[in-house]
């Protein structure tokens, strides 16, 4: 784990990548990659707190992943809300509140009905956040808030003029988040895959070898580390 506390994300996004490889290599159905994959998010969700970062972002499911097989797609759809509903106490324990960013109305009835209990009733909670982003895009998002814009253009509520970096922010899915300091990507994959494109414009970047289903603690705070060392400029100049 880092020494200095002021090395610490405060907002780390993970993209959660290798579950079906990891399957595939023991021979099982592409599920229970995912199911494996459940449990290290617990493992990162307790890393994180041990470690002082107060908002995890991850990436559960893309707007393109409905291309994946239907069976998956469905299994996918029914293991959300029993990870909900079985770490649900976990969140209390941990004064951690849930939320979900992406186009949440075209999730299944019964996926979305246990997503919506569960976010009100962690709603309470202040010292950390865990945001799953959900039939999620960043050009979708983009999308989004450039149609809210063009709406209150439209009634004359904004000029064009008037549009600046904070007004496109305030119109995202979430924008009294802060932008993710660090981002990791499991499975060796070195893309973005259309993961938060506006607000990982300054973040830094950590790409781990391990398929996410192994992705536990340790590997989590090699990522922390890294972090640490990292010298982060905002396009100006490094300080002496």
């Amino acid at each position: 784990m880092p020494e200095a506390a002021s090395s610490i994300p405060r907002h780390v996004a993970v993209i959660m990548d290798g579950n079906g490889r990891w399957a595939g290599h023991r021979g099982l159905p592409r599920l229970k990659g995912h199911e494996a994959g459940a449990e290290s998010v617990q493992a990162v969700m307790k890393a994180s707190r041990d470690a002082g970062v107060e908002i995890v972002t991850l990436y559960a499911f893309s707007v393109e992943n409905w291309k994946r097989p239907e069976d998956e797609v469905s299994g996918l759809m029914s293991l959300l809300p029993r990870m909900l509903t079985k770490h649900e106490n976990l969140l209390h324990e941990n004064d951690t509140r849930l939320r979900a960013i992406g186009r949440l109305d075209q999730l299944p009835s019964k996926t979305l009905k246990e997503l919506h209990r569960v976010m009100a009733a962690t709603a309470h909670h202040t010292k950390r956040q865990v945001v799953l982003a959900l039939n999620y895009g960043g050009r979708a998002e983009l999308t989004d808030a450039v149609r809210k814009i063009a709406t209150k253009v439209q009634k004359e509520e904004l000029e064009p003029e008037a549009i600046t970096d904070e007004v496109v922010s305030a119109h995202l899915y979430a924008p009294d988040l802060p932008d993710p300091d660090l981002m990791i990507r499991t499975s060796g994959e070195n893309r973005l895959s259309n993961f938060l494109l506006w607000q990982l414009s300054y973040a830094e970047f950590y790409f781990a070898p391990e398929l996410w289903p192994d992705f536990r603690e340790e590997a989590f705070n090699q990522a922390l580390d890294v972090y640490a060392q990292r010298k982060r400029r905002f396009g100006g100049v490094e300080s002496c």
